[in-house]
């Protein structure tokens, strides 16, 4: 399970949320246009969801998913090695007195959404949704 945690973007500067966007932005231009050499990366359809900072701006992590999931288990190794690549390209293409480090992490948000999906779908909770309310009667 990530660390990650739902809705903490209230406790994120503005100046985080915006640097992490940009980061974002500068990350999915490189993965579109990088030609790797590792073979777990040529190829990868890899979408970087999100890119949370660290408040000195120093260290970064981004959540990434593959494309329908598969081989998320390869495309996160590579990643984490292409990171000192992905760093220094980084770099050039934002404004910021530090490049931050890079930390990849699987995307779990969409497997945490498809749960509750499946369970407001359930026989007995829709049954328990579609009960109409005592207080209109």
């Amino acid at each position: 399970m990530s660390k990650r945690t739902h809705g903490n973007e209230a406790t994120r500067t503005q100046r985080q949320l915006r640097v992490g966007e940009e980061i974002r932005h500068a990350l999915t231009e490189v993965m579109r246009e990088a030609h790797f050499r590792d073979p777990d990366l040529q190829g990868a359809n890899v979408t970087i969801t999100e890119v949370q900072v660290s408040p000195d701006l120093k260290n970064a992590t981004a959540f990434v998913m593959t494309l329908g999931g598969a081989e998320l288990d390869k495309t996160l190794p590579a990643l984490k090695r292409a990171g000192p690549f992905l760093r220094s390209e980084l770099a050039h293409r934002i404004q910021l007195r530090y490049a931050p480090s890079l930390k990849f992490e699987a995307d779990t948000t969409f497997d945490y959404a498809e749960r509750i999906d499946r369970a407001l779908h359930r026989p007995e909770v829709a049954r328990d949704l579609d009960a109409p309310d005592e207080s209109e009667t």
